[in-house]
């Protein structure tokens, strides 16, 4: 088997492949409006598209459109751009604006539409949709390609919190893995490798001691809730959304097989 490496960055650069687990994924999400990104984190995001500071509901159907389209039919960032900010501007959600908190009641200036944070908005939606489609595939290839290895893209943008991962080999059943699957926070371009046993050996690749994680109190000061998070990743990406996610189509599927057994058969119905 050949190596499989699922690097994030270079998915939602080019879109040569169709990914239908991602797709599916995608359009199973509701819509929920936020005003801020600590509103709606972590498996809140997992479950409704949200951007922050978005309250109209059609323009948020709108924007989950485009990003739908980019998912299923290979929509670039500039197309993207390019469809979005006419839309954006006539809707007057463009540029820095007095807007009203819910939360608070308070008028703040908040910067609504921009390049770059449509820019984000694009990278970080479709790098979650790819990493539910993608641990699907790393999930049905592991007895054979038992081990991820993290791969950290090692440039002058990498963080050092995710440069110390790098070359990180563990099972995919590991626990790590559920905390530190990339992305691992926002616009982060890590990605893994999976590798067989004999792919281990071949590269000299042992696998790796068990991660210690440092963790850190942190308090989101829009609902009050502390959490305790890995010191190393953006508050709300400590986990993993694919794992999340085919544990529950798992969990779903023996639901259905558990009505079947106990369904009646003909031959007891006609009794």
């Amino acid at each position: 088997m050949a190596t499989e490496i699922f690097n994030f960055f270079e998915l939602t650069t080019s879109f040569d492949l169709k990914p239908e687990d991602a797709i599916r994924h995608f359009q199973s999400k509701g819509l929920t409006t936020s005003f801020s990104w600590m509103d709606m984190i972590g498996e809140e995001n997992d479950a409704a598209l949200t951007v922050a500071k978005m309250m109209d509901n059609d323009l948020l159907s709108t924007v989950e459109k485009h990003l739908d389209k980019a998912i299923d039919d290979g929509l670039t960032l500039n197309e993207f751009k390019r469809q979005m900010i006419p839309r954006l501007q006539k809707a007057g959600w463009w540029g820095k604006k007095d807007v009203v908190d819910p939360l608070t009641g308070k008028v703040i200036k908040a910067q609504l539409g921009s390049a770059s944070r449509l820019e984000n908005i694009f990278r970080t939606n479709l790098q979650s949709a790819y990493a539910v489609g993608q641990w699907q595939s790393i999930d049905a290839n592991k007895e054979t390609a038992p081990y991820l290895m993290y791969d950290a893209v090692e440039d002058h943008r990498t963080r050092p919190e995710h440069q110390q991962w790098n070359g990180t080999a563990r099972p995919v059943d590991d626990p790590f893995w559920q905390t530190h699957y990339p992305p691992n926070g926002w616009n982060c371009r890590c990605g893994v490798i999976q590798m067989t046993r004999d792919e281990m050996k071949q590269q000299g690749i042992s696998l790796s001691p068990k991660p210690k994680i440092k963790k850190r109190l942190w308090t989101n000061s829009r609902t009050g809730k502390v959490r305790n998070v890995p010191a190393d990743l953006d508050p709300g990406w400590d986990h993993n959304p694919g794992k999340r996610r085919l544990d529950h189509l798992k969990q779903v599927k023996q639901e259905k097989n558990r009505s079947a057994d106990h369904r009646p058969t003909t031959s007891q119905q006609s009794q």
